[in-house]
């Protein structure tokens, strides 16, 4: 191989030439297919004729929501009224040329359809075929309707953070849905895993993620500590109030609490019986944020996060995601990326890790509704304008 041709290939993204149909909607599945075309997959999402129910989800720039853009940028769109037996064949037809599928229905639906894994594997035997619930594919809860919401308060979450509040018996409110965000990761971890697998088998296969497995990943204390109960409570890190807001202070590990110590002039705590221990200062840890507090209010946040974090001590104000996406140090690591649609051009997140072979950036266009269904019909599965022309004639794309 030559070194031109080496630096080809480095420079080549991931899963590039690797095809994706993608049924998905709303969040968790998007997320998923998003972090797939980002590595190179073409990505080819099916939308009912209606579209994504995102699509009309603030914000909204002229009719164009930029929530949907940053879980769908860089995918094509295709429309397919699937409740026509026209459509599902071309459905079927779309996944023996894909290598992966990827839906979050609520489990039963793709059968009911006659698109389910055992149809299409058995029409291409290397598909992998990713389902995404909110409580999977079999067992009693399988068909119960979920959302992220459902799954927090439901796998535990919402109450193991409640037991961590001050003052307050009843869970909090959320709209931040992280159980989407999860399941989407870890689904992508296991279509990759299976990509892998079918290097060295030459197979494809079934797989289940749900939502609410995600959160109990996610709860790797709160697991074990309902196996084995303790009375001591953990330490809780928590807002410090300054002069004109709050931070956070995380002094974890001993050289944290002695360089905390003699940062803030109170260097006789290192010998204070009740914090020379990682036990004695988690028994009396209230009663060190506290003292820490004092210290913290006679400052600005941004002061305290200056001196605390040069002397080694981790520390940080309390900032909006407006602000954290002016921090310079995001301009420096290239963490943003401008992305369009027809009412102009807006930032979204680049995946959080960079290769040092290639650039994962996320692709810069968000497509129309069905906008590349044409392109799609002709290019995968060779269909004449006349052809497309009928299929459009009965509904197939909609009335």
């Amino acid at each position: 191989m030559t070194c031109s041709q080496r630096r080809l290939i480095a420079g080549t993204r991931p899963l590039a030439n690797i095809k994706v149909l993608d049924f998905s909607f709303m969040m968790a599945g998007p997320y998923c297919t998003r972090i797939l075309a980002d590595l190179g997959a073409t990505v080819i999402k099916v939308e009912t004729p209606t579209g994504d129910y995102v699509r009309s989800r603030p914000p909204l720039r002229d009719g164009w929501s930029s929530y949907y853009g940053h879980l769908n940028v860089g995918k094509q769109s295709i429309i397919l009224d699937l409740k026509k037996t026209q459509a599902v064949e071309i459905a079927k037809r779309l996944a023996a040329a894909c290598d992966i599928v990827v839906e979050n229905f609520r489990p039963g639906v793709m059968k009911r359809l006659g698109i389910d894994f055992d149809v299409l594997s058995a029409i291409n035997p290397e598909l992998i075929y990713c389902a995404i619930s909110g409580f999977g594919q079999s067992g009693p809860a399988a068909n119960r309707p979920a959302y992220a919401p459902i799954v927090h308060a439901a796998s535990g979450y919402d109450m193991a953070n409640l037991s961590y509040q001050d003052d307050t018996q009843r869970p909090t409110k959320t709209a931040i849905f992280i159980a989407d965000i999860m399941a989407g990761i870890q689904a992508t971890v296991a279509i990759e895993a299976a990509l892998l697998a079918r290097e060295r088998t030459r197979s494809g296969q079934f797989i289940d993620v749900t939502l609410v497995e995600s959160m109990f990943n996610l709860q790797v204390y709160e697991f074990q500590e309902a196996q084995c109960p303790t009375d001591a409570r953990r330490p809780l890190y928590q807002p410090l109030r300054t002069s004109d807001g709050y931070v956070i202070v995380a002094p974890v590990t001993q050289n944290n609490f002695v360089q905390m110590a003699a940062c803030i002039g109170h260097p006789e705590w290192c010998v204070d019986p009740r914090f020379t221990t990682a036990t004695s200062r988690g028994r009396n840890w209230d009663l060190l944020m506290s003292l820490v507090e004092t210290w913290t209010r006679q400052r600005s946040g941004n002061e305290c996060e200056h001196l605390l974090t040069a002397a080694g001590v981790p520390c940080s104000r309390y900032l909006t995601i407006g602000e954290a996406m002016q921090d310079p140090h995001y301009d420096h690591r290239g963490s943003f990326a401008m992305i369009e649609d027809p009412a102009g051009s807006y930032k979204i997140p680049k995946l959080p890790f960079q290769m040092s072979a290639v650039d994962i950036a996320p692709r810069s266009y968000v497509a129309d509704h069905g906008a590349d269904t044409e392109m799609v019909l002709k290019s995968l599965l060779d269909l004449s304008d006349d052809e497309i022309a009928a299929l459009t004639d009965s509904g197939v794309f909609g009335s």
